[in-house]
């Protein structure tokens, strides 16, 4: 089994930036795709930034300016940096993952439904 542990997450001022982490933990040698997904209220979704075992990434449009995600195989730990926030951020983060499939591979960005495991989540509120 795999389990995704995320920290990081907490409150922050719009223009601000936040930094989460994510360890992923047993049975990790079968995972390719590492990624955040955010839910914010009353919204479904939404697959933000996602990056492959050998450092490829892929970013949502919402994404793609003021976020990076990154990885430290040694640790099994994935990051999500995320600059310049602001009140539209507020929601709960995600750490997924999932096995290597050609289809994931082949899409333009991150989706939410193709991850395969999921942490517990972690929430971000932004304030003005």
């Amino acid at each position: 089994q795999v389990q995704l542990v995320e920290s990081g997450g907490g409150s922050g001022q719009s223009g601000g930036s936040l930094r989460l982490s994510c360890v992923a933990l047993g049975y990790t040698s079968s995972l390719y795709f590492m990624g955040w997904v955010r839910q914010a209220p009353g919204k479904e979704r939404e697959g933000l930034a996602s990056i492959d075992l050998y450092g490829r990434t892929k970013y949502a449009d919402s994404a793609k300016e003021r976020f990076t995600i990154s990885q430290d195989n040694a640790k099994n730990t994935v990051y999500l940096q995320m600059n310049n926030v602001n009140l539209d951020d507020t929601a709960m983060y995600y750490c997924a993952a999932t096995w290597y499939s050609t289809d994931v591979a082949n899409r333009r960005g991150p989706v939410a439904t193709d991850f395969r495991y999921w942490g517990q989540g972690t929430q971000v509120t932004v304030s003005a």
